[in-house]
């Protein structure tokens, strides 16, 4: 049996901890279970670097850049590899270059194209707790890469998906994925279970305890990820795997997510002509503004009404930008920066009907006014206010039953 395990920043944070992990690597070397560990770097490590980068330079050349914060995974990794010598145990740390952790050349955010197994392979069939710094690799030329914020994630599933692991094990500073936020609502309860669809879905919507790109590689290869503490003792966990029968028909809303990093741009009085919306959004496209929701009225007397959504930091820019070719067109641009956004999400919408009635007549009943709403087959999200927010998250939770019936129990 092999197991990947991956430990975060808040997990190897000290020496201390990373000694844990290595206590934890050794239980499983115990059983028979062959082990690689995939570790980030100390908890506040890498914004650290950074900052040295950008007391030098405003903007640090990028290659660079990722050389330098690559070394925080690899302090860490070392540290556990010594650890585990010192404790008895045949143990060896591999860089991406070793291994052969092939990627792109988008430094800062490079995707991994290859994992070459054989270099692995030969350390495992020594004995060896393999321990890989997550969160880079390296690309044709040779030159390392990072993965992105959370990239560690990344390179455990990867790794998992390539040498065909039995289960990627994801240990962070909580106890897995629960219902919803615990602190906003006490009454959260972590789920044994999610489909990858759904947790694609509540990561995508402001979810952090697994990084997007992880879980759409898990899926793609149908690798199981297992979320654990490293925290507070062993625990279940919450198991993100494929989708089930019964799961669907018997959870018909598995969680509720909530983003307060959301704001609202409306442009009034859009000539109703081809080409005026795509006018829009290639400006801010070529900005680099992510667009979220977009809902479009219907014409009236020749205009239209664009509302759209983008994140809070963005909103000037956007709006500056629209506001230029809204005078340039005769429309009317505002904004409200005061926005947020509640998701339900779901696999059991697919064959439950009545939904998203149930969802806005719990939103009416509080006195929630919805300003957009976007669905997909397993998700519906509506932009309000956001002082309601946190009152949504709790009606939400409380009316789809997904509240823990023992509060102290569940804790």
């Amino acid at each position: 049996m092999l197991v990947v395990q991956k430990y975060g920043g808040t997990s190897v944070r000290d020496v201390q901890r990373i000694q844990n992990v290595a206590r934890r690597a050794i239980d499983y070397k115990k059983r028979g279970t062959d082990v690689i560990v995939v570790v980030s770097a100390m908890s506040g490590e890498t914004d650290r670097l950074l900052s040295l980068a950008q007391n030098i330079a405003k903007f640090p050349d990028l290659r660079e850049t990722d050389v330098l914060i690559s070394t925080g995974e690899q302090v860490t990794s070392a540290l556990l590899a010594i650890s585990l010598i010192e404790m008895g145990y045949k143990a060896i740390s591999l860089l991406a270059d070793q291994i052969r952790i092939i990627s792109d050349s988008t430094y800062g955010f490079a995707r991994i194209a290859s994992i070459e197994e054989k270099a692995v392979r030969a350390k495992l069939d020594e004995g060896n707790i393999i321990i890989v710094p997550g969160f880079q690799g390296v690309d044709e030329s040779g030159s390392i890469t990072t993965l992105g914020r959370g990239g560690s994630d990344t390179t455990a599933v990867a790794l998992a998906a390539g040498l065909k692991a039995d289960l990627c094990e994801i240990y962070t500073d909580v106890d897995g994925v629960y219902t919803t936020d615990p602190n906003i609502c006490e009454k959260a309860r972590r789920l044994d279970r999610i489909s990858y669809e759904e947790m694609l879905e509540m990561a995508s919507l402001g979810a952090k305890v697994l990084q997007i790109r992880s879980v759409e590689l898990a899926q793609k290869y149908n690798v199981p990820i297992l979320v654990k503490s490293s925290l507070i003792g062993e625990g279940r966990g919450t198991l993100v795997c494929k989708e089930e029968r019964d799961m669907m028909e018997k959870v018909v809303i598995s969680g509720i997510t909530y983003n307060k990093n959301e704001a609202k741009i409306t442009v009034s009085r859009v000539p109703d002509k081809p080409g005026i919306a795509s006018k829009i959004f290639t400006a801010l496209s070529e900005a680099s503004i992510v667009v979220d929701m977009i809902v479009q009225n219907v014409s009236h007397d020749g205009f239209n009404d664009i509302t759209f959504t983008v994140v809070k930091t963005d909103a000037r820019k956007a709006f500056t930008i629209t506001k230029a070719i809204g005078e340039s067109i005769g429309a009317k641009v505002a904004v409200d920066e005061d926005m947020a956004k509640v998701s339900i999400v779901g696999i059991g919408m697919r064959s439950h009907s009545g939904v998203a009635s149930k969802m806005f007549s719990v939103l009416a009943a509080e006195g929630i006014n919805i300003q957009l709403i976007s669905t997909s087959e397993i998700k519906i999200s509506c932009v309000i206010e956001s002082k309601y927010g946190e009152l949504a998250v709790r009606a939400l939770h409380t009316n789809f039953g997904l509240d823990a019936e023992d509060v102290t129990e569940e804790a």
